[in-house]
C-alpha cells in the first residue's frame, strides 16, 4: 500500500505541475503496471497523453518484468496491468486477482542476428533455427529475467525440442536486464537474440545485427488488459480503471494505438476482445 501511495503522490505532483487542482487530480489518477517493453517501445508516452484528453485521467506507470508486475498487482500496487505474457495473465484472473482479462493488440517476436548469419537460420521457422543455433553452439543472448519475452524465448525452445536449461553452454549468455540490454549485448558478441518488433525497431545502435527469422506464427505476441480485482483491494480506483480499459478496446482507442509508429512503421496491430477472454 505504501507504494501505492507514493505513485498516486507522485502522479498528484505531476497534475499540479499543468495546473490541475490537487483534489481533482487525486481522483482522476490510476496507476497502470505494464512490462518494460511495453515501456521501451515508446507506445504509453505516445498513448496516455491522448488518454488523458478524453477521458481526463491521469495515469502514472510501473514498469517492471512480468512476474513483477503481476506480484505488485497482486498487493494492490496498481489498478491496471497490461501486459503480453498469456498464460501468467489468465492465472492471474483464475486466482482471481483480476476480474477480467481482453485483448487488447498484438505485434511479433523477431530472430535477431549478425547479418553473416553464421548459423544459417535465416527464414520464417523459429523451430529449425533455434535448432541450428543450439547444434552450432552459436552465441544466443537470452534476458534471462522471468519477462514477458523471456518467457515467450523459453516456450520456443520447448517447441524446437531442446532442453535449454540442460543445454546451457559459454554459446547461451544471460542478460538478466531489459530489452534494450539484450539487444545491445547480442550486438556487441555478434549473437542472436529473440526480440519484440517493437523493441528491434526502436534500438538504433545495431551494427552488423539484423532480423533473420520472421513471420512464423508462433512468434505472435499478444497483449492483455486486466482490471486488478478491488474485492481484493478495496483501495484500487476501480471505476476510473474500468474506464481506461474501455477505453482502450473502444474504437477510439483501437485506432490511437494502430496509429503510433516508429519511423514510419505501425509497432501494434488492434484486436480487442470486447467480451473478455
Amino acid at each position: 500500500m505504501a507504494v501505492r501511495r507514493l505513485i498516486v503522490a507522485f502522479a498528484l505532483l505531476c497534475g499540479l505541475a499543468v495546473g490541475i487542482a490537487p483534489s481533482s487530480a487525486e481522483e482522476r489518477a490510476i496507476v497502470l503496471a505494464t512490462t518494460t517493453a511495453t515501456q521501451e517501445s515508446g507506445l504509453l508516452d505516445y498513448l496516455l497523453p491522448i488518454v488523458r484528453d478524453k477521458t481526463g485521467i491521469e495515469v502514472t506507470v510501473i514498469a517492471r518484468r512480468a512476474d513483477q508486475v503481476l506480484d505488485g498487482a497482486r498487493r494492490g500496487e496498481a489498478d491496471v496491468v497490461l501486459m503480453h505474457a498469456r498464460p501468467q495473465e489468465e492465472k492471474f484472473v483464475a486466482d482471481g486477482f483480476a476480474t477480467k482479462r481482453f485483448d487488447v493488440m498484438y505485434n511479433d517476436f523477431v530472430l535477431i542476428g549478425p547479418k553473416s548469419d553464421p548459423a544459417g537460420v535465416k527464414g520464417k521457422d523459429i523451430a529449425t533455427a533455434l535448432k541450428a543455433i543450439e547444434a552450432k553452439d552459436a552465441p544466443f543472448v537470452t534476458r534471462g529475467d522471468r519477462s514477458g519475452t523471456h518467457a515467450a524465448e523459453l516456450a520456443l525452445w520447448i517447441v524446437a525440442g531442446i532442453d535449454i536449461a540442460g543445454a546451457k553452454g559459454a554459446w547461451y549468455r544471460e542478460s538478466g536486464q531489459g530489452m534494450t540490454a539484450a539487444l545491445d549485448g547480442a550486438r556487441t558478441a555478434k549473437a542472436y537474440v529473440l526480440s519484440d518488433r517493437a523493441s528491434w525497431i526502436a534500438f538504433k545502435d545495431r551494427g552488423d545485427l539484423d532480423i533473420v527469422v520472421e513471420g512464423d506464427k508462433r512468434l505472435l505476441n499478444q497483449y492483455g488488459v486486466m482490471l486488478v480485482n478491488p474485492e481484493r483491494h478495496p483501495n484500487l480506483r476501480n471505476d476510473l480503471g474500468r474506464t481506461f480499459i474501455d477505453w482502450l478496446i473502444s474504437p477510439e482507442g483501437q485506432a490511437a494505438i494502430a496509429a503510433y509508429k516508429v519511423d514510419g512503421q505501425q509497432v501494434f496491430f488492434p484486436n480487442a476482445d470486447k467480451s473478455g477472454g
